[in-house]
């Protein structure tokens, strides 16, 4: 079961909703290794530590992320930047 599950409803065409994922995917792996890989539309990703997907579809994005024993206590902290950086990266009015 995931420890963190956010929900962001998006206005986005699935396919640039897409690609918004992937960018911030690109700067995750970039700033803490993080590698991703996408099956359909789901990109799932992961490091030590930290486990999750990432699914796309025409109305919301749903992230699920499991943290490792380590990250565990830090889970609310960790929740509420997600949903902020998940709010503008999936904002209504883009």
């Amino acid at each position: 079961m995931a420890d963190i599950s956010i929900i962001q409803s998006h206005q986005m065409s699935k396919a640039s909703a897409m690609a918004a994922a992937q960018s911030v995917a690109d700067k995750m792996a970039s700033d803490y290794d993080i590698t991703s890989t996408w099956e359909g539309n789901v990109l799932s990703f992961n490091r030590s530590g930290v486990a999750g997907t990432l699914a796309i579809d025409d109305t919301e994005a749903r992230l699920d992320i499991t943290l490792g024993f380590m990250l565990k206590s830090f889970a609310p902290i960790i929740q509420e930047k997600v949903t902020r950086n998940m709010a503008k990266v999936f904002a209504i009015d883009a």
